[in-house]
Parts: C-alpha cells; sequence; structure tokens
C-alpha cells in the first residue's frame, strides 16, 4: 500500500513548519483538518498549499499552542518526536475539531536561507533554522477530553461540550428532549464556557508573544515576532511597525515571510512597504500611523469608508485593497511615542473592550522590546566606531618583517575599554611596537586610551628612545589626572539628614564628578628588521614571550618600570632581545593571559600549550605570512573557548575573576633571501638571548629558567641540571669578578642533513672584561675558584674566547 493511500486511510494529513523561513506546508488533507480555505493567490501545487505561520497558528487554540511549543523545544534540543493535542478554532475562536499532531525535527533545508547565511560564516547551521514534519489527524471525542479532564482544562466530568464549541443540534443521542429550562441553563453554561475560554485563550496568547519579545534581542527578532503575531479569535490580515526617525516614520517591518496576496501592504501611491522599502510618512501627514504618534492614542477604523473619510489622503482602497478594519496603536516609551504598530483584518472586526485590551498590551510589549533592541544596537553601533577609530587607521607592516594583530572586546558592557595597539614607523627606519591597556573598562578608560595613543605616537615619531617615549608618556597621563581633579566641580554635601537613594551610589566605584587618577600599563618595543634586535621599554605590562621554530613558548623577562602615571619622574630600563629567523614575538594584554579564571603562570601554560599543538600539526615553520594569522586566531580561539582540544580546558585558579578586553600582537622575521646553510653545517633550531646587568643581579635566577625552558626536552636531566649549573656560575663569576654586563647567548643546533647525529646546546657568556680567567686550586673552605673545574667536569668541550673587547667564556653540550 502506498505511503498516501494509507494517510488517506486514516484520515491523516502531512505538513511542514520551517522556522527559518516561518512557513508552513499543508497538503490537503491537513488543510481541510486546519479549516484553511485554498484560495487561488495561495503558493501551492496539485496537493500542497504554503502558507504563512501566522496564518496556520491563527487556527490553533492559544493555550494549546503554547503548550505545544513547549514540547516542540524540547523535541528539538533532543532530537526526539514530539506529539500533542491541539484545539482547532474557526474564525470567531469556536472550537471546531481536535487534531492529534506527530512531529520531528528535521535539518533546515541545505540550500535555504538561513542554512546559507551560517554556512557563509563558517558556522554549523543552529538549531533554530531546523523544521518540523509530521502527521495530523483528528481524534474522536472521548479521546480529545480525557486529556483536558487531565490537565484542568475547561471540560468538565459528566459534560462532554467543550468550551466555546459551535452548536450541532439541540439534542444529543440518547438523551431526552431538553426543557425550555433546561436549554437556557445549557445556553448559560456555554456562554460562560466561551467567555471563560476566552479569557484563558488571550492570557495564553499573551503569555506567548511576552515571552517571544523577551528572548528577541535585534531589531530584526522584534519584527519578525511582531510580523508573525495571530490574535486570538481575531487573527490580523497585515501588520506593519513604524518607527520614528526625527519628522518621518519609516516603515521597519511589513509582515515578511508570509506568502504575497492582495490584502499585504505595498508601496506605491503611499502604501506601507515591506522592511528595506524606503516607505516612509511624515509626522505632519494626514494619515493614522502618524496621528497615533502624534496624540499617543490609538485609532480603531472599522471600514474602509472611515478610513478613507478621515483620511482620504492615504487612499486605503488603492494602498490596501481586500482589508476591512484597521488598528493603528501608538508605540509609547516612558511616555515619549517612539513609533506606531498597524494591524489590519480582512473582515469586519468590533474592537470590543476585550479585543482592545489585547492590542494595547501587545502593543507596550512592543514598544519596550524595539526601544530595548534599538538601545543594543545603538550601542554595539558606538562600540564598532569607537574601535575602528582608535585602531591604527591603516593596515599595520613592518617593513622585511610579518605582523598580525588582533583586538577582541569583552562581552559586557559597551564592548569599550583601554586596551590598545598601535604600530609606529620612526625616523631612524625602524618600527615602533605598542600594546597598552589603561586601567578600567568603561568609557572613561576608553577615552584615556585614545588620548595616550596619541600621545605614545607623538613621542616615538620625535625620535625617542623606549625609555623616554615612556617617561614621557607617564608624566603626560599624570598630569592629565591631576588636571582633571583640579577642574572637577566642588563637591556639594546632601541635606542633613538625607540619606543618598541614588540607584547608582556606590556601583559604579568612582564618583563621576570627581575621578579616581587612572594608570596605564604599556610594552614599547622599538625594532631593527635588519638584524632583528628588539629593544623593549615595559611599564608594569606583562613581558613578551618568543615561539621557538620548533614549538616552545618562552617568556622573554625583562626588566621594567611602574605603570604610566604613578609617578611622573619614573625610569624605564630598556632590555635588548635578538628575534631570529623563524622565532615570533607575542605581545599581548593580560586579557589574553587571564581570560578563564587563569592567573599568569596558568595563563601563559595555556597559550604554550597552543602554539606548540599548532606546531605540531603543522611542523616547524619560517617567518610568518598566513601561519602568523592562523596562530593569532588559535590564540583568540582558545582563550574564547572555541578551538578544538581546548574548548574543554578546566577553568583558572581565579574563576570568579572579571573578563577583560584583549589586544594581541605577533611578529615574526622573514625569511625571505636567506638560502638554506650546506650539508653539515649546524642549523640554529633554538636561540635565547640575554642580558644580566651588574645591577640586576636577580635576573641570574632568570637566566636559569630560560635555560631551563630551552631543553624542556632534552633526554637526559643530569645534563640538564649540569648545564644550569654551569651558566650559574659563569654569570656570577661576570658580576663578582668585572664591573660590565653579562650577555647570554644560548642555542640548540643540530647538523643539516645529519640529524640523526643528535643536538648539541652551546652557551656563550660574553663581557667587555679583558682579563681571562685562570685555573686554581682552590682549598677546601674556600667560597670561589671553582668554575673552570666544573666546566671540566660538566662540559663535553668548553673554551675562552678572547675578543678585541672583552671575552666570551662558552661550553657545549652533546645529545646523548
Amino acid at each position: 500500500m502506498r505511503t498516501d493511500d494509507a494517510l488517506a486511510a486514516l484520515g491523516a494529513g502531512l505538513w511542514t513548519w520551517d522556522n527559518a523561513t516561518g512557513l508552513v506546508t499543508l497538503d490537503s488533507r491537513a488543510a481541510r483538518l486546519l479549516g484553511v480555505a485554498v484560495e487561488p493567490s495561495d503558493a501551492h501545487t496539485d496537493t500542497h498549499i504554503t502558507l504563512s505561520g501566522s496564518a496556520v497558528r491563527s487556527r490553533l487554540h492559544a493555550v494549546d499552542y503554547v503548550g505545544f511549543q513547549g514540547i516542540v523545544t524540547l523535541a528539538l534540543a533532543e532530537d526526539t518526536t514530539a506529539e500533542a493535542l491541539l484545539r482547532v478554532v474557526d474564525a470567531d475562536g469556536q472550537v471546531e475539531r481536535t487534531v492529534r499532531v506527530v512531529v520531528r525535527p528535521v535539518p533546515a533545508t541545505p540550500g535555504g536561507p538561513a542554512a546559507r547565511d551560517a554556512t557563509a560564516r563558517g558556522e554549523a547551521v543552529p538549531e533554530s533554522t531546523a523544521a518540523l514534519t509530521g502527521l495530523l489527524y483528528e481524534v474522536p471525542e472521548p479521546e480529545a477530553a480525557a486529556p483536558r479532564q487531565a490537565a484542568g482544562g475547561a471540560t468538565r466530568s459528566g459534560d462532554r461540550q467543550r468550551p466555546g464549541p459551535r452548536a450541532r443540534g439541540g439534542r444529543g443521542p440518547g438523551r431526552a428532549p431538553a426543557t425550555p429550562a433546561a436549554a437556557r441553563a445549557t445556553r448559560d453554561r456555554r456562554a460562560g464556557a466561551g467567555e471563560w475560554d476566552w479569557r484563558r485563550n488571550r492570557e495564553a496568547f499573551l503569555l506567548d508573544t511576552g515571552r517571544a519579545l523577551a528572548e528577541a534581542y535585534t531589531t530584526a527578532d522584534v519584527l519578525r515576532v511582531a510580523s508573525s503575531l495571530a490574535m486570538p479569535g481575531f487573527s490580523p490580515e497585515a501588520l506593519a511597525v513604524f518607527v520614528v526617525s526625527g519628522d518621518q516614520l519609516t516603515v521597519y517591518g511589513a509582515s515578511p515571510g508570509a506568502p504575497a496576496r492582495p490584502g499585504h501592504p505595498y508601496v506605491p501611491g503611499g502604501g506601507y512597504g515591506p522592511r528595506g522599502s524606503g516607505s516612509q510618512l511624515h509626522l505632519a501627514d494626514e494619515d493614522p500611523a502618524a496621528e497615533a504618534v502624534r496624540t499617543g492614542r490609538a485609532l480603531y477604523l472599522h471600514s474602509p469608508e472611515e478610513y478613507a473619510d478621515r483620511f482620504p489622503a492615504a487612499r486605503p482602497a488603492e494602498t490596501q485593497p481586500g482589508n476591512a478594519a484597521w488598528a493603528f496603536l501608538p508605540l509609547t516609551v516612558a511616555g515619549r511615542a517612539i513609533g506606531a504598530w498597524m494591524a489590519a483584518f480582512a473582515r469586519p472586526v468590533a474592537f470590543t473592550p476585550d479585543e482592545r485590551a489585547v492590542l494595547t498590551t501587545v502593543a507596550r510589549m512592543l514598544g519596550q522590546s524595539l526601544s530595548r533592541a534599538m538601545l543594543n544596537e545603538s550601542e554595539r553601533e558606538l562600540s564598532a566606531r569607537l574601535q575602528r577609530v582608535m585602531r591604527p587607521a591603516h593596515s599595520p607592516a613592518v617593513p622585511g618583517m610579518d605582523l598580525a594583530a588582533r583586538y577582541v572586546p569583552t562581552g559586557g558592557g559597551l564592548q569599550i575599554g583601554g586596551d590598545w595597539y598601535d604600530v609606529i614607523p620612526l625616523p631612524s627606519g625602524r618600527t615602533a611596537l605598542v600594546i597598552g591597556d589603561v586601567q578600567g573598562h568603561d568609557v572613561r578608560a576608553a577615552g584615556i586610551m585614545g588620548q595616550l595613543r596619541v600621545a605614545v605616537r607623538a613621542y616615538a615619531s620625535e625620535g625617542h628612545h623606549p625609555d623616554a617615549v615612556l617617561s614621557r608618556a607617564s608624566r603626560f597621563l599624570y598630569e592629565m589626572s591631576a588636571a582633571e581633579r583640579l577642574n572637577a566641580p566642588p563637591p556639594t554635601a546632601p541635606a542633613e539628614g538625607t540619606p543618598d537613594l541614588s540607584p547608582l551610589a556606590g556601583t559604579l566605584g568612582e564618583d563621576l564628578d570627581h575621578p579616581e587618577p587612572r594608570f596605564a600599563t604599556c610594552l614599547y618595543v622599538e625594532v631593527d628588521p635588519e638584524t632583528g634586535a628588539l629593544d623593549v621599554a615595559r611599564a608594569g605590562h606583562p613581558d613578551p614571550a618568543v615561539q621557538l621554530p620548533d614549538g616552545p613558548l618562552l617568556v622573554r623577562a625583562t626588566a621594567g618600570g611602574l605603570p604610566l602615571g604613578i609617578d611622573p619622574d619614573s625610569d624605564y630600563p630598556v632590555t635588548r632581545l635578538v628575534l631570529e629567523p623563524g622565532e615570533r614575538l607575542l605581545m599581548c594584554t593580560d586579557g589574553l593571559i587571564e581570560t578563564g579564571g587563569h592567573d599568569l603562570e596558568t595563563g601563559w601554560a595555556r597559550i604554550s600549550a597552543v602554539v606548540e599543538e599548532l606546531v605540531d600539526r603543522a611542523g616547524p615553520q619560517i617567518g610568518g605570512g598566513p601561519a602568523l594569522e592562523q596562530v593569532a586566531d588559535a590564540l583568540v580561539r582558545a582563550v574564547q573557548g572555541g578551538l578544538a582540544g581546548t574548548a574543554g580546558t578546566p577553568a583558572g585558579p581565579l574563576a570568579d575573576r572579571r573578563e577583560d578586553d584583549i589586544a594581541l600582537l605577533l611578529l615574526a622575521r622573514s625569511a625571505r633571501g636567506v638560502g638554506p646553510p650546506e650539508a653539515g653545517v649546524p642549523v640554529a633550531i633554538r636561540r635565547t638571548v640575554l642580558t644580566v646587568a651588574q645591577a640586576q643581579p636577580d635576573r641570574i635566577a632568570v637566566a636559569r629558567h630560560q635555560l631551563h625552558d630551552l631543553l624542556h626536552d632534552w633526554p637526559d636531566p643530569d645534563q640538564v641540571d649540569g648545564a644550569v649549573l654551569m651558566l650559574s656560575e659563569m654569570l656570577t663569576n661576570v658580576l663578582v669578578h668585572t664591573d660590565g654586563d653579562a650577555v647570554l647567548v644560548a642555542e640548540i643546533t643540530v647538523p643539516r642533513g645529519n640529524e640523526a647525529a643528535g643536538r648539541t646546546l652551546r652557551v656563550n657568556v660574553s663581557d667587555s672584561s679583558d682579563e681571562l680567567p685562570h685555573r686554581r686550586s682552590p682549598g677546601e673552605l674556600a667560597s670561589s675558584g671553582r668554575g673552570l673545574m666544573l666546566l671540566g667536569m660538566l662540559a663535553d668541550h668548553w673554551g675562552v674566547d678572547p675578543r678585541g673587547e672583552g671575552k666570551c667564556i662558552w661550553f657545549e653540550i652533546h645529545e646523548h
């Protein structure tokens, strides 16, 4: 037996409800069960009819439809079948029959608009774009009554008459003839049940509408809800939303997604067009929508004649043919009309007090939701404009190097804050990279950030060295905060005995009239593209990090000073680093490190895991190019929890830490013009350079940590401990026996073409003293003199190389 024959035998129909388009497709049996008449203007084939969701929804009892929505939501979430009983009502809201609906979710059409949009963005098609398909068939009266009784519905025990049914004769089968008194009692009971059913229907409709408008986030969502409303018992044929813009009313929405039919508004002749049509009215025009906005009162037009008499210029017979009644209600928020809502009906409507109450309530909810959505979109637009203004005017670039930059605002508030980055060409031919973070996450932080960014760019463009740039920027921020305090209005004492009941009191963290001084952290790096030299000055900002060619990420400890704006006379020492070909420099704000409840230690560990995972998948690469952009995207996705393999990482130790903006700069030396070395020539695969000044003996510990990180995958732990011990001895010897600084260069090499020979670690420590070390024989109680003895015992090779100015002590260890 064919499927169609089986469905015909059961009297069942098929229907499909597409959430993406809002359209419902019915076969002829399903249309008959829902009481939908086939009109010539409907888009249909021989056996199927396509209607708008609101048209079908108007045929269902509102109370049942609200419950059906909850079942469908669960079915979409769990990908299961949903089953429910729905009462079908006529145009007057009277129950005609009860149908059983069995539906299951199916994926959205691959070629559908929602699926195409999601695919274009690289996203998965969300569940909300799925469709529902299933069966629809009528159930006998006893089966329909039982669930109503169990659910506490209007059907009563001993009386199978449904609320508000259409009369089917004065005598039921097997019953005695009704007396006049019994007939009157029956009519009164039915009238009371109908009134009660109308109230329940209205309450369910308003509950459903309020839920849908509360979930609407954008104006498009609000307009979609507004254009799909199905009133209980008097469904509109057309809906439109007007929004005030200056002295004009613009049509923002007009029944989108509904099939074209004569009753819908259109543009020619001054009519109301669909969203995006550009149809506009002036507030001074003789039009019901404009009058509703001007007066703040609703207008109810009961016939085309009344419409034409009151507003002849609107020409309703031409612009809106097929409609018989209209309601124009102002959308009022805080006593101000922001627009109007039109509901047009294809049949005469009396607009009873109950119907007006429903329309007025919907208009109030619609106005509040539309105002909230418009405010959200204005804030997002403001945030986007501020971000565009405060970023570099041109795409950042460093000659001879590859660069990637990212700025990701936090998801809260206006999505603006104090994080920024900049790329500044210098008069010397070098390039300065700047990244900073102003304290706070508000409009004032964004304003201070914009001024500070301009000041730093100005000082750098004048040719000042990195330490002078930060010193001047610190004084600028300090004096700017002092000027704010000086120009602040005098404090006003509240009336005696009058408490401060302001809802914002104590919640903003500072008095808006008496702002507290703000500070800012900053990392300034002057880059020499020819040599890869990096001159780093740091003001309370996280240290930069360098990713080695084979994956590991090492945090480079640099000298630093106080954050900008705290002390106008702060000093900012400069640290010299060297970026080798194949290495990548990472500069970021604390948002990249600490987002997700991490501190500095666990945050850097998370970032290191991300970059090492990328290298494991793609292999070592020299230079930046697309790979550098890939690293930037991977870091942002990992922090936001969207990268496969890292999304499930546990939260950091500070799980209650407030999220922050993210600013990120990645720099890599290009390998253009660098030919491959000859076979057998050692190739450096890892390298670290560090300067230990006489006044900074604590940096010896930093050097030990960096060497230990460089040897993170060395197979022999004893060799690692020996190398760290020898390095500590060499650096200490320079600081104790000379007057200069120690320069550390440690690298791991491998012979090209003979990788099986193993790796070699070479450590050089240079100083400016010409005095060469000599071997001594210290006694048992001597506190020095054992450095060269340690080199002889622990190193495979070592030596001292005199130079024109100073010397270099070195040792080598071969991988076993």
